[in-house]
């Protein structure tokens, strides 16, 4: 459904500057395949009440990555868009903008990129008590029972000191089930209403509450190794895919991906290596849909291309540089990378994976690569690996032109930028990331 300006109740926004001090291009970082910016907007734009979704950012590439995962821009003066800059001030120059055209949001959802596993279902949650004036601002919380201790000094380095315990007494120590807990903010996201927000200028004002996440998905990204941990989390917490969408090139290493990664040695030393008829099939399938495949391999060796020779498709070997190979291909053909799926198994696969929109990985890929997949396939190399990857990109394709043929029965009510805050588009390669509870770094 499009929405009319009446009809923008609730509101996220997602803060995503251009600058990143804890980890250098954060926000270009992304987290089972998907930029961290993108994450932030496929979660607000599942969720079933929030209305319309804006990135606020002064960098052109994260406007470029939120626009295409489904949100509106707003641009940021470069006056609040440095380190000192609070994250209010940018929530409070989206609502003059939005005021300015036309929009009058009652709640304000603020959602953070460095949360990269953010569920609809919890954003809902916390909606639904503002909207029910439960609470007038509310935040994401996860239940701790640790014992949190401090230096006694201010003068001293963390830890050098003499401590003092800060949520307990520690005298008394009393079992897990006897104490009540406390609530970390997790940084996610915080709800308010927008009267209340632009009266304090601050996130937390009135009754505040808090919205319980569960501890698997209340991960937040501000060191390199916190960014290691999520994409070790990604396949465990994401939910799979099925359809790859808006996929116009497939991209396989060979080796580990066509065929198992082993090899048949004979007395003479010959190799000889196993293949899937079935991916032939699935290969034939896509090339009747006009879909460019190219097998790109470390290795020099004459099956690599007698199997492509047999499956009709093109086939780079002996490349060690695969992302400028696939940088040249691409760019000789007019596509861009983010509409690119390469399938990989093994390390040397990390590079190529790391420029395309979607990074896939067959099922006994190494865990570095499978980290850094967006789709894990359940078939392994050799096994219809290939087969599978075809199929879920035929059907992204199906997918695409349905909602297509919907959109174009629909009548619009509203400009081209009121688009639905539900539908799924593709998700591009690329950035983002945001800042943490307030005062606990610089603003996103």
């Amino acid at each position: 459904m499009v929405k009319t300006s009446e009809q923008l109740r609730v509101v996220a926004i997602i803060p995503a500057r251009g600058g990143s001090k804890g980890v250098p291009g954060k926000n270009l970082r992304r987290v089972g395949g998907v930029p961290l910016v993108a994450r932030a907007v496929a979660a607000c734009r599942r969720s079933r009440f929030i209305d319309a979704v804006y990135v606020s950012t002064d960098d052109p590439e994260i406007a470029e990555i939120g626009r295409a995962a489904g949100s509106r821009v707003i641009e940021r003066p470069p006056t609040i868009a440095g380190d000192l800059a609070s994250s209010e001030s940018a929530l409070l120059h989206a609502l003059e903008e939005l005021a300015a055209a036309g929009h009058q949001p009652d709640v304000l959802v603020f959602v953070q990129c460095t949360s990269p596993f953010i569920q609809p279902d919890d954003l809902d949650n916390g909606v639904s008590l503002v909207l029910d004036d439960d609470c007038d601002s509310a935040f994401s919380g996860v239940a701790t029972y640790d014992f949190i201790w401090r230096d006694r000094a201010d003068d001293v380095l963390p830890g050098g000191g003499a401590m003092v315990g800060q949520n307990h007494d520690a005298a008394v120590r009393p079992r897990r089930q006897d104490r009540r807990p406390d609530f970390r903010e997790t940084g996610a996201f915080y709800i308010m209403k927008v009267a209340g927000f632009r009266a304090h200028q601050h996130r937390f004002f009135g009754r505040t509450r808090v919205v319980e996440v569960p501890e698997l998905t209340a991960m937040e990204i501000d060191t390199p190794q916190e960014l290691i941990m999520a994409e070790s989390l990604a396949s465990l917490v994401d939910p799979p895919s099925t359809e790859l969408v808006g996929v116009r090139a497939l991209v396989t290493d060979f080796d580990g991906v066509h065929t198992a990664d082993t090899a048949y040695v004979d007395q003479d030393g010959h190799e000889t290596v196993r293949v899937s008829r079935s991916d032939g099939y699935g290969i034939a399938e896509l090339r009747r849909a006009q879909v460019p495949i190219l097998i790109l391999s470390k290795e020099r060796n004459p099956v690599v291309a007698a199997r492509a020779a047999k499956l009709g498709v093109e086939h780079l070997q002996g490349i060690d540089d695969k992302i400028s190979a696939l940088s040249a291909w691409l760019a000789e053909r007019g596509i861009d990378s983010r509409d690119v799926a390469y399938l990989g198994n093994d390390v040397n696969d990390l590079g190529p994976m790391s420029l395309v929109g979607w990074p896939a990985a067959v099922a006994d890929a190494h865990p570095q690569v499978r980290s850094a997949a967006r789709v894990i396939l359940n078939r392994s190399g050799g096994n219809g690996a290939v087969r599978e990857i075809c199929d879920r990109i035929l059907s992204g394709r199906r997918l695409e032109d349905s909602v297509s043929a919907a959109e174009a029965g629909a009548s619009p009510v509203a400009g081209p930028d009121e688009s639905s805050a539900r539908s799924e588009p593709a998700v591009p390669a690329g950035a983002a990331a945001s800042a943490g509870p307030n005062g606990s770094r610089p603003a996103s």
